[in-house]
């Protein structure tokens, strides 16, 4: 006990600096597409590492807990946003993956035409710089704040404000979004978190759990593998992506625990808030990522949420609150 005592004290007669336990780098890349990205480089004193990306929409990218990598880097690595693609499916172009992309605020989905816009895949906010971000810590925590704007002249005028807070002596991460329309019309609303677990985390004996009360297949190649959503594979050549789409009673919570390097997390959100989840399985060579993806829609495209009645919108001076949990663990 003497020695958590002195660890959590404000003044640590062990350390010079508290760099040496906990804190955030601000950094730049250099070279590539991802040139001169700005990342904010967030570690604990207890393993938890992860960079968050300024410069898309404040997503998590690289992520690692003591020591083991737990997200899927695509093979498009680091992309700043003056290389996005908008049209049809250019995000591919630019979808590093990493441990959190946000999908929307337009479109989640397949690229669509709908109100009269031309929607690209998953919307446009994952490749939309941040155009504040800072950060503060106290006793027990820090936290990253981003403010997004996803604004248009003669179109939609939405705020995304976000929180990231990661624990000191606790290895867990939460992130709060709290999305305002700041026009007088409302606005349709999609969002969707892409969340991607890659090896080692990710590996074919890696075990995945939901407490889910349904899983349904997303087409008839997800339907072929429904017996085994939650068995993962080696990869595969020319696997075929399967999604499956989840249903809670409650409070959400999803686990992934590999016995090989005997660590794993555990996503828990607000099914009632959160009300969709996607588990995107992707077991392919090099495309090997197992997507989390809770959300507030499905993934068929704006113009198929109208249709089936199921688009949401936010209302003039609405605001929307949005947020998950994760915890990191070892056994």
């Amino acid at each position: 006990m003497a020695e958590i005592h002195i660890y959590k004290m404000k003044t640590n007669p062990y350390i010079g600096h508290e760099a040496q336990l906990w804190g955030v780098e601000e950094v730049r890349l250099q070279g590539g597409k991802g040139d001169g990205m700005r990342l904010l480089n967030v570690y604990n004193g207890a393993g938890l590492r992860l960079s968050v990306a300024a410069d898309r929409c404040a997503d998590i990218v690289r992520l690692s807990f003591k020591g083991d990598n737990f997200s899927y880097m695509s093979p498009c690595g680091f992309v700043g946003p003056s290389f996005y693609d908008g049209d049809g499916a250019g995000f591919l172009k630019s979808f590093t993956g990493g441990f959190l992309t946000t999908c929307g605020l337009t479109n989640v989905g397949c690229p669509c035409e709908d109100g009269g816009e031309t929607l690209p895949m998953h919307g446009t906010i994952g490749n939309t710089p941040a155009e504040h971000v800072w950060w503060e810590e106290n006793d027990e925590e820090i936290i990253v704040h981003a403010r997004v704007n996803d604004g248009v002249l003669f179109g939609r005028k939405l705020v995304l404000e976000r929180t990231i807070t990661v624990g000191k002596y606790e290895n867990r991460l939460s992130l709060y979004d709290s999305i305002t329309n700041m026009s007088d019309v409302e606005s349709p609303l999609m969002v969707l978190y892409h969340m991607n677990m890659g090896y080692p985390l990710l590996s074919e004996k890696t075990e995945l759990t939901v407490n889910s009360m349904r899983v349904e297949p997303r087409d008839e190649v997800a339907a072929a593998g429904i017996d085994s959503w939650d068995r993962m594979l080696p990869p595969t050549p020319w696997f075929a992506e399967q999604c499956f789409y989840h249903t809670f009673d409650g409070e959400a919570s999803v686990r992934v625990y590999n016995p090989d390097i005997r660590k794993g997390l555990e996503l828990s959100f607000d099914s009632s808030v959160l009300d969709h989840f996607v588990e995107w399985k992707m077991m392919g060579v090099r495309d090997y990522v197992l997507g989390l993806e809770p959300g507030i829609c499905g993934v068929g495209g704006r113009d198929l949420a109208r249709e089936s009645g199921e688009l949401r919108y936010i209302a003039p001076a609405g605001t929307v609150d949005l947020g998950f949990s994760v915890r990191f663990f070892e056994r």
